[in-house]
């Protein structure tokens, strides 16, 4: 059986106009997280989801916005949305630091699970 059978998943983003990618990296790692977690989502599509397989990401260019991702929840009952809304852009800069110092010292290639140690 599949988790949540009577919700359906999507995902918002808006970042500033001067931002060029669509979805943005940050959009499509928390789909590729989603995607791992929930069997009846096989892709995800910009703007339009074409089939139910498909994870929605709608993505906003909007004055200087410096990021906010929302992930919506929706059923007949009720909706369940998850947000984070970043106020400005010292936390990108602070993880930038964190990043940084993190690597030095080490060899290959390196993700954000190594740093934050999410391991299963």
């Amino acid at each position: 059986m599949s988790q949540f059978p009577d919700y359906d998943v999507r995902m918002e983003e808006t970042h500033h106009i001067h931002k060029l990618d669509a979805p943005s990296g940050t959009a499509i790692t928390l789909a590729d997280g989603i995607l791992e977690n929930l069997e009846r989502k096989k892709t995800w599509s910009l703007n339009k989801a074409n089939n139910e397989e498909e994870l929605e990401i709608t993505a906003f260019r909007e004055g200087e916005v410096p990021g906010i991702h929302t992930v919506v929840y929706e059923s007949e009952a009720d909706s369940i949305c998850i947000t984070h809304n970043a106020k400005n852009r010292k936390g990108f800069a602070l993880g930038a630091v964190l990043a940084a110092e993190f690597t030095k010292g080490k060899k290959g290639f390196l993700g954000m699970k190594d740093m934050l140690n999410f391991h299963p």
